[in-house]
């Protein structure tokens, strides 16, 4: 946990809504400058941080609309610090909770050095790795409507499919297929929204991969010569992590992408693990999908999977080599390196 130590003449928190803003302004003694509540408007926010121009910094809660306010402080050339949202939860909780309350509470905290930081994510590719997300959500959503096909093939004791239904000519086939018109037009529906999906989707993909290279190009190659990870891992490793330079080292590196987990101790006893759902949920999965391709026709990857099998159940096996391949792809952004099979399975 990394929290914001820097000194100012004031400090700003802001208590953030789509619609409203609870502004609190304290100067280096703690006292009270400010205390309002506004609409989320840059004009009105503009003429209340104003006065303290010059030595100010703005911290707000990480939450769905703070981008307007991140972008914001960097035309006005304000410090902005992002606080992690579950971090804040447990540091600032109290018996009594409002807008006014929590708006101090960020200020103070901000003053004491006790904000606890989540990365403010540049602005430039920010809306690319928004758009790359909604294509995972879009894509999960069909295999859902794929996995209701298959259902109803099977509960009314159709012949099983040979055939994926990403296959056009198998969705085809389904088109007449129940003699239910009921069940039918079900399907059929189905049908429609996967057809739209796989033609958007294609489009979209070839977009955010022309992005992609120009974003971080570098990063783009050097991901693609991993094997196993194809065009879409890499794009998701690459915009999840933005700058390698921000990870100090690997260990965190490897924290954030939740290839580790924490031990829960207290007076010297283990209570299991902690923390396990705190960092990048993205770069967990596309770590892990990776392991699991990376072995696809690859015989001295699954000798040495193998061999990690004496030792511990398959699932520990194959999460051993995520985190491997995850420390792997930061020491290759950071050395500006590509992929070695040899000294990957050595090492």
């Amino acid at each position: 946990m990394k929290f914001y130590t820097k000194l100012h003449d004031f400090y700003c928190g802001i208590d953030l809504h789509a619609r409203i803003l609870y502004v609190c302004i304290l100067n280096h003694h703690g006292e009270k400058v400010l205390h309002q509540k506004i609409k989320a408007e840059q004009t009105l926010l503009s003429q209340l941080i104003a006065p303290y121009l010059g030595n100010i910094v703005v911290g707000v809660e990480c939450m769905h609309c703070w981008y307007w306010v991140s972008d914001w402080c960097e035309q006005q050339d304000i410090d902005f610090v992002l606080g992690h949202a579950l971090y804040m939860k447990a540091i600032h909780g109290g018996k009594a909770k409002n807008d006014k309350i929590d708006s101090y509470k960020i200020a103070c905290l901000l003053r004491g050095g006790n904000f606890p930081l989540a990365y403010n994510y540049p602005q430039a590719m920010r809306s690319t790795r928004d758009l790359l997300r909604r294509r995972t959500k879009l894509v999960r959503h069909g295999a859902q409507l794929k996995a209701h096909i298959v259902n109803t093939n099977s509960q009314y004791n159709y012949p099983a499919l040979e055939l994926h239904m990403k296959n056009p000519s198998v969705r085809e086939a389904f088109r007449h297929r129940f003699e239910d018109d009921v069940v039918q037009r079900n399907i059929n529906f189905d049908l429609a929204i996967l057809d739209s999906y796989a033609k958007e989707l294609k489009y979209l993909e070839y977009f955010i991969e022309r992005k992609a290279k120009q974003h971080r190009p570098d990063y783009y190659a050097q991901l693609r010569t991993i094997p196993g990870i194809g065009i879409i891992l890499a794009m998701t490793i690459l915009y999840e992590i933005g700058d390698i330079d921000r990870f100090e080292s690997v260990q965190k590196f490897a924290s954030y992408c939740r290839l580790v987990k924490c031990k829960a101790e207290s007076a010297g006893k283990t209570y299991g693990t902690s923390g396990n759902k705190i960092g990048n949920g993205h770069l967990k999965w596309a770590f892990s999908e990776a392991a699991v391709l990376y072995l696809r026709g690859n015989d001295k990857a699954r000798r040495y999977l193998n061999k990690l099998q004496k030792r511990m159940s398959k699932a520990k096996a194959l999460s051993v080599l995520a985190h491997k391949i995850g420390r792997c792809v930061y020491y290759m952004l950071k050395h500006k390196t590509v992929f070695d099979d040899e000294r990957f399975l050595t090492s």
